[in-house]
This record gives structure tokens, C-alpha cells and sequence, in this order.
């Protein structure tokens, strides 16, 4: 019975980061995971995690900053966080008008408050928006201004009942 290679810590995994395919090791795996959940990690901190010099650390960082697959840091504010007391969160798929200009109805949503979130999707929709709004009142008059005023043809309105983040 033939043997397999022994399993090393320097494996390397293909990955597909934004249509591009980069070759990683368990040791950028390890460097990743711990950005993700602390993006203010500092590059010695980093080091010492994965066995790593401060300035390999850096090195590695920075070429997956380079090729993509570290897009950028965020800090995550308290206000981000759905607070259940607020109301209802809903998810409102939406279809335009054929006529309707796709950019136009973005920079609608964009400024549109109660909109947290506006993603172009495939399928019978053109966008699904993630809302907020304090009672089914608020909610019915954004649904009837995304009528009138942003050149929606259809909508198909999901409320959430509850939900687990994943974000820190």
C-alpha cells in the first residue's frame, strides 16, 4: 500500500480572492484568521502567534495587501451593531423599472437612512436592500417612497425574526 507525503506546515492552498487565484500556506491561513479578529493586531503580535520574525510578519502582510486578498482594515463602532430595540429589519428585494437607471436608484438608497445595506444580486430582483425601520408604519412609507420616488416596479419584503452575527 503506497504512503502518502507527510502533511507539512507549509502546504500550499490555492484560493480565489476576487477572480484571481493566490497561493497561500497554512502560515498566511494563520496570519488571516488572526486579522479577522483583530485588525489592530501588531505585526510582532502577529509573529509571535505564527513563529514569525516581525519583519517575515510584515513581509507577508503586506504581499497579501498587495495582491488583493487583504482589501483594507475597518473599525467596527457600536452604532454598527443592530440594536433590537430599534425596530424591525427587513429585507426588501427590488426590481426597477426597465427604463429606471440602475446608478440613479443606488445613490437613492445610499441616501436613504433607513437603508443599511444595498447589494446588486442575480435573478428575477436587481437589488436586495437590508433595512431598518421602527414599526411596520415607517417600513410601509420607505416601501411606497421606493414606489414613487426611486423607480421600483416590484418589491418582495422579508421581515427577520431573529438572527445570529458573525461580525466581531
Amino acid at each position: 500500500m503506497p504512503m502518502s507525503p507527510p502533511f507539512t506546515a507549509q502546504t500550499a492552498v490555492s484560493h480565489r480572492y476576487r477572480g484571481t487565484i493566490h497561493h497561500m500556506d497554512d502560515l498566511d491561513e494563520q496570519i488571516l484568521g488572526i486579522l479577522r479578529d483583530d485588525g489592530r493586531a501588531s505585526f510582532s503580535a502577529i509573529g509571535r502567534q505564527v513563529g514569525l520574525s516581525t519583519n517575515a510578519t510584515v513581509a507577508r502582510v503586506r504581499r497579501l495587501e498587495r495582491s488583493g486578498v487583504i482589501l483594507g482594515y475597518r473599525a467596527v463602532l457600536g452604532s454598527d451593531r443592530p440594536d433590537p430595540a430599534a425596530g424591525l429589519e427587513a429585507f426588501i428585494d427590488v426590481r426597477l423599472h426597465p427604463d429606471r437607471d440602475s446608478e440613479a436608484f443606488l445613490t437613492w438608497a445610499v441616501a436613504e437612512p433607513q437603508i443599511t445595506d444595498a447589494v446588486h444580486v442575480t435573478g428575477p430582483y436587481d437589488y436586495l436592500l437590508r433595512v431598518r425601520a421602527r414599526d411596520t408604519a415607517a417600513l410601509d412609507h420607505l416601501l411606497r417612497r421606493l414606489k414613487k420616488e426611486a423607480g421600483t416596479a416590484q418589491t418582495q419584503t422579508r421581515l427577520a425574526l431573529r438572527g445570529a452575527s458573525t461580525a466581531p
